[in-house]
């Protein structure tokens, strides 16, 4: 795997009340190679050349290392953002285990999203930092059918072992659920899906589904979705650009009722899908022990 240069990794977030509660954000590598057709990591304004291709950061171990022993305050640091820390390189590499246990070391919690099983492999870990810090695993999971997320997402693991994932962190104590998003218009975007989604993420223990009815299409990367549509779902580029034009945020035409439901459907089985009351969930216990401390 190519390595590349990084002066720092792990970084202060600007809003966690609006992502999560991370106060902190770590990407080890740089790119993915699970092929999402709509993935905005690919748009110009990232800068990441040759998108597809899976990279590490030169010595992330020790300036992770290095950046959490200069953080005043501890707090959630989240991973998962531009690229999955369990994409099919981390089964060898182990970046992703060992900046884990960096976490644990020095006090943090963690907010893991991804779209790999493998983070099942380091439950010990999260355990032991659930002890002292919160975490919180997501993951990304937009249809119910293992055949149409392979054609949305053709190198990641099929849903139904995304759903494994969620029962085997939860049957450990792991605060763990389910990313609903991004929902693609004119092919995700229906009853029959979303409610689906909802049932299995109840039955596989998650506490939460957080929903974006919605896509986002900029540069580079509209160029690339138009182009998969055209391959994988003949006409519905033609809907896209009737619908949305130039728009940024692509919502679902049907995202008032969807909405109603996914609501209706959480409520049904106690799952959480407000972001406040998901963050309120995983981070609460801490912030009261902390309290009584002082």
């Amino acid at each position: 795997m190519e390595l590349i240069a990084a002066k720092s990794i792990v970084s202060k977030a600007k809003s966690p009340e609006l992502w999560f509660g991370a106060e902190y954000n770590m990407n080890i590598y740089r790119g993915c190679c699970h092929g999402c057709i709509y993935c905005d990591s690919r748009s110009d304004c990232y800068q990441v050349d040759n998108f597809d291709e899976v990279k590490a950061k030169e010595n992330a171990l020790s300036i992770i290392e290095k950046d959490l022993k200069g953080k005043r305050n501890k707090g959630v640091v989240a991973t998962g953002a531009m690229s999955d820390p369990y994409n099919p390189y981390e089964a060898e590499q182990r970046l992703t285990r060992r900046a884990l246990e960096l976490l644990h070391k020095y006090g943090f919690g963690c907010c893991i999203a991804t779209k790999g099983s493998l983070i099942t492999r380091d439950i010990d870990i999260l355990k032991s930092i659930i002890k002292h810090s919160p975490v919180i695993a997501k993951i990304t999971i937009t249809s119910a059918d293992d055949k149409l997320s392979k054609m949305v997402e053709p190198n990641a693991q099929p849903s139904s072992k995304r759903f494994e994932a969620i029962g085997g962190l939860s049957r450990n104590g792991i605060f763990a659920g389910v990313l609903l998003m991004p929902i693609l218009p004119f092919i995700e975007d229906n009853e029959e899906n979303l409610v689906n989604i909802i049932r299995l993420a109840h039955e596989s223990g998650a506490k939460f589904v957080y929903p974006t009815l919605a896509v986002s299409l900029r540069d580079n990367q509209k160029v690339y979705f138009y182009k998969a549509l055209d391959e994988k779902f003949p006409g519905v580029k033609e809907k896209y650009i009737k619908q949305y034009g130039n728009s940024f945020w692509c919502y679902s035409s049907n995202y008032k009722v969807l909405m109603e439901i996914i609501k209706e459907n959480c409520d049904k089985y106690g799952l959480l899908y407000k972001m406040k009351d998901i963050i309120h969930a995983y981070k609460s216990k801490y912030q009261s022990e902390q309290l009584t401390l002082y």
